[in-house]
This record gives C-alpha cells, sequence and structure tokens, in this order.
C-alpha cells in the first residue's frame, strides 16, 4: 500500500496511556483536540483503541505545540528509517511491494510557459 507522509514530521515511539496523555520516546506528551491518528492501512483510529500499545509512529504538532497528526507505521516502515532515525523527513512509501520513490515523484512542478516568454 503507498502512503504519503507529509514533510515536517518527526519519528518516535509512542504509547497512549490515558487519553490525550501520551508518551514519546518515553517522555510525556499530549494529544490535541481533534487529533488524527492513521493505522497501517491509513484508516483514521480512535486513541482509545490503542491504549498501552508501543506504537511506531511519525507525527506532527499543531500551532499550540500538541501532538495533532499521527501516522503509525509498519514494521517494514519503521525499519525504513535507518538507524531509528528521530528526525524531521518526507518520504513515501510502498510497504507491500518495498518499492522506493521515483525522481518524478520528488520532482517539484513546472510553471507554464507564457506567451511571449523567453524561455
Amino acid at each position: 500500500m503507498r502512503r504519503e507522509v507529509p514533510a515536517n514530521v518527526k519519528r518516535a515511539d509512542m504509547k497512549i496511556t490515558l487519553p490525550p496523555q501520551i508518551t514519546l520516546d518515553g517522555q510525556p506528551d499530549q494529544l490535541s483536540p481533534g487529533a488524527r491518528i492513521r493505522n497501517t492501512q491509513n484508516l483514521m483510529v480512535l486513541s482509545g483503541t490503542l491504549v498501552g500499545q508501543d506504537l511506531p509512529v511519525v507525527y506532527r504538532r499543531d500551532g499550540a505545540g500538541l501532538v495533532h497528526e499521527v501516522w503509525i507505521l509498519s514494521a517494514e516502515e519503521a525499519r525504513a528509517l535507518p538507524g531509528g532515525q528521530r528526525t524531521i523527513f518526507n518520504v513515501i512509501t510502498d510497504s507491500l511491494a518495498g518499492n522506493t520513490p521515483t525522481s518524478a515523484s520528488k520532482a517539484a512542478p513546472q510553471p507554464a510557459a507564457t506567451p511571449g516568454s523567453n524561455q
């Protein structure tokens, strides 16, 4: 299954203790009101269904600094991050086929030529 994860996400191990309370890499944190958690099939899941589980994730914070968007990683996706990398990244995965992004999918869109321009 191909999943697109936006830029500006961070990698962590998340555990939901008592929603909205969580830990990220063992440090106390909190989910935002209306936090969106996506499972490995990209389906939304409720935080209460994940209580007590240690989950490899990537996440983004909202403007108030609370964890707002979470993507649970499959074991393959978690392994694809070198050395348990904990830095900001942008990735597109195809977790079933093990495909990597093509250069075409990374290329920025080119502006259309305008009449009278010298291109």
